[in-house]
């Protein structure tokens, strides 16, 4: 089972905010998860990212991989780093 580190959208129509989910890569978007690590708010004014690092990292370690718009914004948050200290 591959298991990704994806968003999940969440909110009313044109008013969206995201869950930062743990999921099998079979599963729908909004479909079922495996476990909540924090959730992305781009409407907020500043822009609201929280993230249980802790967590994310576990996943990670245990081979999850996330999806390239959580890859940026866990950089945002400190979760990985930056793309010019690894020199991707």
């Amino acid at each position: 089972m591959a298991v990704r580190i994806r968003l999940t959208r969440m909110g009313a129509k044109k008013r969206p905010f995201y869950r930062f989910v743990v999921a099998d890569s079979r599963a729908p978007r909004d479909g079922r998860f495996i476990e909540i690590l924090g959730h992305y708010n781009p409407i907020a004014n500043p822009v609201e990212l929280v993230v249980d690092k802790e967590k994310a990292l576990e996943w990670m370690t245990k081979g999850a991989q996330p999806s390239e718009r959580v890859k940026s914004l866990f950089r945002k948050a400190g979760v990985l780093p930056d793309k010019e200290a690894v020199g991707e």
